[in-house]
């Protein structure tokens, strides 16, 4: 995109395109109570186990002319040169450094990196990291954005539809690592067919696979994680599994005999 200028965009536009789209959990989730259903998501082949960290999904988006944006997962909140940028969670506080580091390699598209900043107090599990209110980032994708100049132009339906529908574009996981960055802990490679079908058996698959986290800030940190990310190795497949989803499940389920 030639001549790009922030200022002269749809920022709404450009915020949509750029958010990390919604995952699903590896067990559907029952409507009614919250709990979890024996509906796994299907995989197949080789399947990726990352560590979910529990903290604020937060955003560099670095824009075609090489400056940066910051945002949260919902909301741009710092552009770079700003006097003032939105607090919120320490997304900018913490970020504006690892961003400037990112900026100045523009080209045709945006750059979008999805990062989880956790510790401090961010959420109720900042604790297992650190008690003493240390913060740390892990990167767990990069998205590439082309072709700015019609996708600018949608209608924010179609935006988001695209956006859902897996219209983005990731790096692989040795353009991932090629970054230098620090990713999300990699944690397994298993066929679909390891997977466990049912809820008691993930609940089982998790407590063996990550008994405890991978990214504790210091030795302060209680340690408990927050669960898995399972992804397909071409993405056309994304799940999480989350330790509290399946603590809840079962326990309802033993409650009620």
């Amino acid at each position: 995109m030639s001549g790009f200028d922030v200022r002269a965009v749809d920022l709404a536009a450009l915020n949509s395109l750029t958010k990390y789209p919604s995952i699903p959990t590896y067990h559907a989730l029952d409507p009614s109570n919250g709990g979890l259903t024996e509906q796994p998501v299907p995989f197949t082949g080789a399947v990726l186990g990352t560590e979910k960290v529990d903290g604020t999904n937060s955003r560099i988006i670095v824009l075609p002319d090489g400056s940066y944006l910051l945002g949260s997962r919902e909301e741009l909140l710092y552009a770079q040169g700003d006097l003032i940028g939105n607090p919120a969670l320490g997304i900018v506080q913490h970020l504006r450094p690892l961003a400037e580091q990112l900026a100045g390699s523009g080209g045709d598209g945006l750059r979008v990196y999805y990062l989880e900043l956790y510790g401090g107090r961010i959420g109720g599990q900042a604790k297992q990291y650190s008690a003493r209110g240390a913060h740390g980032w892990r990167l767990f994708d990069v998205a590439l954005v082309d072709d700015l100049d019609e996708r600018l132009t949608w209608a924010p339906q179609r935006i988001s539809a695209w956006r859902e529908g897996g219209g983005q574009a990731y790096l692989g996981e040795d353009e991932l690592s090629a970054t230098g960055l620090d990713l999300t802990p990699r944690l397994f490679t298993v066929d679909a067919a390891e997977l466990p079908a049912t809820v008691e058996g993930m609940s089982a698959f998790l407590a063996e696979r990550l008994p405890r986290t991978l990214v504790a800030l210091d030795d302060s940190g209680l340690g408990a994680a927050e669960g898995v990310v399972l992804r397909a190795a071409d993405r056309s497949v994304i799940a999480k599994a989350r330790f509290q989803d399946y603590t809840r499940t079962l326990k309802r389920r033993a409650a009620r005999g």
